[in-house]
């Protein structure tokens, strides 16, 4: 892989939307940050409610192209869900990787969430030929 980040367009429209979620988090959302913020998780440079196209991802990681999404109940309703699906075969298409939680599965699972993105980031440290080089 090349140094040069991709660039992966958003709409600026999304960025005063991103802001307020950032300052209404959820519980789960705010677990799960503590955890990612400040390169704290592997090096890896987190960021909270980023825009990406026409979405917003609850969490995004460039260097690793993966974004991760905390679900709260609306995401059982069949509107939200077919949402979810549009949204990340957008990602797909982008080439983002997306792993999705419950809201649930952070409040009362963290260990075990925390895993799935561990696992997440060796698979990609290890089907990568030189990641260091993305970092930075």
């Amino acid at each position: 892989m090349s140094s040069r980040r991709k660039i992966i367009p958003y709409n600026p429209k999304l960025k005063l939307l991103a802001r307020e979620l950032r300052n209404t988090s959820i519980k789960a959302e705010i677990i799960l940050w503590t955890k990612l913020k400040g390169k704290q998780y592997f090096g890896y440079d987190f960021h909270r409610q980023k825009p990406i196209d026409n979405y917003i991802l609850d969490f995004f990681c460039h260097e690793l192209m993966l974004g991760i999404e905390v679900d709260g109940y609306s995401h059982e309703l069949v509107e939200v869900y077919k949402k979810d699906v549009i949204k990340e075969k957008k990602m797909i298409e982008l080439g983002i990787f997306v792993l999705r939680f419950t809201d649930n599965q952070v409040l009362k699972d963290t260990f075990n969430v925390l895993l799935a993105i561990e696992d997440y980031i060796k698979t990609y440290e290890a089907n990568t030929p030189n990641p260091s080089q993305d970092r930075n």
